[in-house]
C-alpha cells in the first residue's frame, strides 16, 4: 500500500504516555482518543494534522505499558503510518492487531524534516521524501502482514481467513 502525508517528527523514548495520557484510558471510543493523542508533547497536535500525514520519530517509539491504546489513537487520528529508529516491541505488535502500518528505517529518520511531503511503500519499503528527493528502503512487510493490514486489523483478517475457509 502507498501512504502520502506531512511528515511530523518526535524523538526518542516516546513512550505510550506521551501518545495518549494515562487520564483518557477510561475510554475506548477511537475518536476521542484521536483528539488526545500526543497532546502533552504536541499541543493541539490532533488539530493540526491531515488524514495521511506520517511520525517520523526516534528509537524506541512507544515504549512504556502494553496498552493498545496508544496506536488506535494514531490511526483513528488520521496518521497514515509510522516511521522510527525503532520501535517498543509490544507496541509494534499493537500496531500490526489494528492494522497501523509502522516501519523501521535509520536513514529515513535522519533526513526527514518536518514538513516534508512524503510517499511510502510498505509493499516495498521504499520511503521517498517528495520535498527533497531523497529515498529510503526500510524492511517491507511480509505478506501475512500485508493481510493484516490491508484488513484494517488482525481480527478483520481472522474474519476474512475464517470466510475463506468456510
Amino acid at each position: 500500500m502507498i501512504y502520502k502525508g506531512k511528515a511530523w517528527i518526535f524523538g526518542d523514548n516516546i513512550d505510550t504516555d506521551v501518545i495518549i495520557p494515562a487520564r483518557y484510558l477510561n475510554t475506548t471510543d477511537p475518536a476521542e482518543l484521536a483528539s488526545r493523542c500526543m497532546e502533552d508533547v504536541a499541543p493541539g497536535f490532533s488539530k493540526k494534522i491531515n488524514a495521511g500525514d506520517i511520525i517520523i520519530a526516534g528509537k524506541n517509539f512507544g515504549c512504556g505499558s502494553s496498552r493498545e491504546h496508544a496506536p488506535l489513537a494514531i490511526k483513528a487520528s488520521g496518521i497514515s503510518c509510522v516511521i522510527a529508529r525503532s520501535f517498543a516491541r509490544i507496541f509494534y505488535r499493537n500496531s500490526i492487531n489494528i492494522g497501523l502500518p509502522i516501519l523501521e528505517c535509520e536513514e529515513a529518520v535522519d533526513s526527514i524534516k518536518a514538513g516534508d511531503e512524503l510517499e511510502v511503500d510498505t509493499d516495498t519499503g521504499v520511503i521517498k521524501n517528495l520535498t527533497s528527493g531523497g529515498i529510503y528502503t526500510a524492511m517491507p512487510f511480509p505478506d501475512f502482514i500485508k493481510g493484516i493490514i490491508q484488513a484494517q486489523g488482525l481480527l478483520n483478517y481472522a474474519r476474512k481467513a475464517e470466510n475463506r475457509n468456510v
